[in-house]
């Protein structure tokens, strides 16, 4: 562990006086074995077809994008060696755990209750995830942003999981730039400045705050970024 922390901090000084060069993770590659039936199932998911192209019967490619993700999923014929339904832990982001998992249920998914992990406990015999192998029925009982989850597979087996995630940690994000996804995890960032508004316009006498705009504006930017919120 010591030999570890020392190459980390070794990396950190290397990476100080170095320009940084921006990398972004594009694509995930998806084993299936059935490639009409794969794109059935992720269309049905509601993700935007960007690729089908095929090059003889030997060659075939599919691309899909998850709504408000800068990166994409492919599969096809002979684009991955990897044994069908051997992708798993495939993670996305969403700000609001019980409405994504509405959605995928209207659209015919199958897919596990909200679940929560057991607070440092990780041994267990359920599926594994982020917190381990023991899941614990419902979401994270305070609300807490990276703790809900919810799962579902693919037809091979390829295993996703929906995490909520309404505030990042420090440093995870660049707190000079506020960014939404979509207008859904805009319009849910409103609704929570919108309540702890109105819980510091009680503290404040409950008088009509003129400058609302601005302190909802502070909000979503600082939760976003992971700093201290606005009282």
């Amino acid at each position: 562990m010591t030999n570890m922390k020392n190459e980390i901090r070794s990396n950190d000084a290397k990476d100080a006086s170095l320009t940084r060069v921006d990398m972004k993770l594009e694509i995930v590659v998806i084993p299936v074995s059935d490639v009409d039936r794969a794109k059935e199932f992720y269309g049905r998911l509601g993700w935007r077809l960007d690729a089908d192209f095929a090059s003889g019967d030997d060659f075939r490619v599919i691309q899909f994008t998850p709504p408000g993700s800068g990166c994409s999923v492919i599969f096809g014929k002979n684009v991955n060696a990897a044994a069908p339904g051997s992708a798993q832990g495939l993670y996305l982001i969403v700000s609001n755990i019980r409405a994504a998992r509405d959605v995928l249920l209207g659209r015919g998914v199958e897919i596990s209750q909200v679940f929560h992990d057991a607070g440092g406990v990780y041994a267990g015999t359920d599926e594994p995830y982020l917190f381990g192998r023991l899941r614990v029925s419902g979401p994270d009982a305070e609300h807490r942003s990276y703790r809900s989850f919810a799962s579902f597979s693919d037809p091979d087996g390829n295993g996703w999981l929906l995490q909520e995630i309404t505030t990042r940690l420090p440093g995870r994000i660049d707190a000079a730039q506020t960014t939404f996804a979509s207008t859904a995890d805009l319009a849910s960032a409103l609704r929570r400045a919108e309540a702890a508004h109105g819980q510091h316009e009680k503290r404040t006498g409950g008088q009509r705050d003129e400058n609302w705009p601005d302190w909802y504006a502070e909000y979503m930017a600082r939760e976003q970024s992971g700093e201290e919120l606005p009282q």
